[in-house]
């Protein structure tokens, strides 16, 4: 194609302006490649636009038309030069899109960037935090964690988010001040962290972090970017520093402890060459090594073997979960999760024993 255009932008090849001398001079495309002295195939590549004219042709091309050869060069670089406008356009108009599908108001509540409602502003500082030359990029499923998009649900925008938010972690658990990994001591803490449950979020969090900063574990807590879809995450920084970010998707309580633990498993499993994500998405991680973080998970906070006692010797009202989670030191909807979870009881049941509160560096 000799031309190109992108709304009220247009590119002219030379090859458009030489095809149209050929119309005039009502001859064909091989009579005039006879007459410039080069082959047809030249002609036919330069008249469709497929390659560029050269200083030799448009010498050529002066001396058959008794125009200066500057005219011919130029109306290669003015093409050159509008392509490039058009491509910029275009670029330009895609990033706006993909900067309309994340929500800017993210990263103003974090103090990451400061408000603005220029889009330019808005893309160039999405850019440089995200260490992207383009948005664009953002679309790429394995750009963080290989993500696998067979999956229905999943959307462009889906993976866009994700891979902002998991980005926005790791660039936060990059600026942590956290020692190397101990999983000695990870494992020892286990206890108490499971103990937490019974606290508020200002009760808990504070030693929360740091538990997990003397384990060498920098802790990212996180609110939910819309569409994002990723409940939680690790990714080693390097063999020794490992990144665990969870975020407030749903805001109940025992979804929360529920990430959380399962996300613990996957810092012990050490896979340091791997991104493994929690959440709507499938990845590359091993299904043995997801399933096992959900046993895990699920077993630290409440024991199977106590689990399946309680289900067989009582009939589930509220009265018989809060007996039963205080038994076991655990919050009452901790066990309405789980039975949620094993389909024992509806999702809309005992929903007053499931506590809600907003994750993030300040809870109420």
């Amino acid at each position: 194609m000799n031309n190109k255009h992108y709304k009220d932008l247009y590119a002219f090849h030379p090859g458009y302006y030489v095809n149209q001398l050929i119309e005039e001079l009502e001859i064909t495309q091989e009579d005039f490649a006879l007459r410039m002295g080069v082959s047809a195939k030249t002609i036919s590549l330069l008249v469709h636009g497929e390659t560029d004219l050269s200083e030799d042709m448009a010498l050529k091309l002066s001396n058959m038309f008794g125009m200066s050869i500057d005219v011919w060069l130029n109306l290669q670089k003015e093409y050159l030069k509008k392509v490039l406008e058009i491509e910029r356009e275009r670029e330009l108009d895609q990033q706006k899109e993909i900067a309309s599908l994340i929500d800017y108001s993210f990263f103003i509540k974090l103090g990451i960037f400061p408000p603005t409602s220029n889009v330019m502003e808005k893309i160039q500082n999405l850019c440089s935090y995200f260490k992207v030359s383009n948005l664009s990029t953002l679309k790429e499923p394995d750009l963080l964690a290989n993500f696998r998009t067979g999956i229905r649900t999943v959307e462009e925008k889906n993976i866009i988010n994700a891979n902002a938010w998991l980005q926005t972690a790791v660039n936060i658990g990059r600026e942590m001040d956290c020692g190397d990994f101990n999983e000695r001591k990870l494992k020892a803490y286990i206890p108490e962290i499971r103990s937490m449950t019974l606290q508020s979020p200002r009760e808990f969090y504070p030693r929360l972090v740091e538990i997990f900063k003397d384990c060498g574990i920098c802790f990212v807590l996180l609110p939910q970017l819309k569409n994002c879809g990723i409940n939680g995450a690790v990714k080693w920084i390097n063999k020794q520093k490992v990144v665990l970010a969870i975020n407030d998707r749903m805001h109940y309580a025992d979804v929360f402890w529920f990430s959380l633990f399962h996300e613990i498993k996957h810092v012990l499993q050490k896979k340091i060459t791997k991104t493994i994500i929690s959440g709507i998405y499938q990845t590359d991680i091993d299904e043995a090594l997801e399933e096992e973080a959900n046993l895990f998970s699920r077993n630290t906070l409440i024991p199977i073997d106590k689990f399946d006692k309680y289900i067989q010797t009582n009939k589930i009202t509220t009265t018989s979960i809060i007996s039963f989670a205080k038994s076991i030191d655990i919050h009452p909807g901790i066990v309405v999760g789980r039975l949620i979870n094993e389909k024992k009881i509806h999702p809309s049941y005992y929903h007053n024993l499931r506590s809600k509160y907003q994750i993030g560096p300040i809870s109420n």
